[in-house]
C-alpha cells in the first residue's frame, strides 16, 4: 500500500475453501462514519457496527460474488491486545 506498513495478498486457488470461504478485511478507522455513508449508498450490510469480544468493532456485508467483508477498526488491539503474549 502506497503509506504505511498496510499490505494486500491476494492468492489464487484452483478451487474456492469450503465453509466460511473468502473473508476480507478493511480496516477503516472512522467505521461508524464510513458504514452509514455506505449505507445512504444503498448498500445493505449483514451486521452493522458491533463491539467484538476481541476488542475489535465491525461491520459485515457480502461482495456480489457472495464473499464476506468485513469493515473494522481495532486500533492498538490489532498489533498489541491485552492478552498478547509478553
Amino acid at each position: 500500500m502506497p503509506d504505511g506498513a498496510a499490505t494486500f495478498s491476494i492468492h489464487k486457488v484452483d478451487e474456492l475453501p469450503a465453509g466460511a470461504g473468502i473473508i476480507v478485511y478493511f480496516e477503516h478507522e472512522h467505521l461508524d462514519v464510513t458504514v452509514t455513508q455506505l449505507e445512504e449508498k444503498g448498500i445493505k450490510f449483514a451486521e452493522t457496527p458491533t463491539d467484538k469480544s476481541w476488542l475489535w468493532r465491525e461491520a459485515k456485508l457480502k461482495d456480489p460474488d457472495g464473499n464476506q467483508l468485513i469493515i473494522y477498526y481495532a486500533g492498538e488491539n490489532r498489533k498489541d491486545p491485552p492478552w498478547k503474549l509478553k
